[in-house]
């Protein structure tokens, strides 16, 4: 069985991890890790259950678990503040916050949100859409200026959010810098790095007017 995520590959027949055609190497019990948030997510797993299935009948202190997150983190190129795939629930557990290719969208099926750049539209999934250079994000824009993983959009049934991932050259949206998680709007202008882009947002099959880039 294969699951995609983010330019990832997971084989799990194989117990292989991808990113591109390139492997990524994790510990066996990393797999594990990595195996039991993606098929239980969104759901948050416990702390408890994670210990009880990675290390059965056995006691482990629980900076033991913190390594192997690290470890699944680091492989994954991903960080803890700000998660693209391994969220952490404080007191409680981790859950596997990506999109998996072939999950349903969480937006509404009469909803739809795409970027318009150099008169190219690019659409946008339900739940989370990484801007940046990284191969396998969902907008990517191959420019010096903008960071690897620049800028996350996430899209909702209740609408559209966006956030800087700590770029160098900030994400902003109508010249002002995006601060936190910060509404979007239809016709919003943002600029990643020096680059511009036009979002738009359907919503109940109509768009609130028309523009030519």
């Amino acid at each position: 069985m294969l699951l995609m995520f983010g330019g990832h590959r997971l084989d799990l027949g194989a117990r292989q991890l991808f990113r591109g055609n390139t492997e990524i190497h994790l510990s066996p019990k990393g797999l594990d890790l990595l195996h039991m948030l993606v098929e239980n997510r969104p759901r948050a797993v416990s702390k408890r259950e994670l210990q009880d299935r990675l290390w059965p009948g056995t006691f482990v202190a629980e900076a033991s678990l913190g390594s192997l997150v690290a470890e699944l983190r680091r492989a994954l190129g991903d960080r803890a503040d700000t998660p693209a795939f391994v969220r952490t629930v404080h007191r409680f557990g981790y859950a596997f916050c990506g999109v998996v290719d072939g999950d349903a969208p969480s937006a509404s099926p009469g909803s739809s949100a795409w970027i318009v750049w150099q008169g190219r539209e690019i659409p946008m999934h339900g739940g989370e859409n990484i801007i940046g250079r990284d191969p396998g994000v969902t907008v990517r824009l191959d420019t010096p200026s903008i960071s690897r993983r620049h800028a996350r959009i996430v899209v909702s049934p209740e609408g559209a959010t966006i956030e800087d991932l700590g770029s160098k050259n900030g994400t902003f949206l109508k010249e002002e810098r995006v601060v936190g998680r910060v509404p979007l709007a239809d016709l919003d202008e943002l600029r990643i790095g020096s680059v511009r882009l036009l979002l738009r947002i359907m919503s109940g099959g109509e768009l609130t007017q028309t523009v030519e880039r």
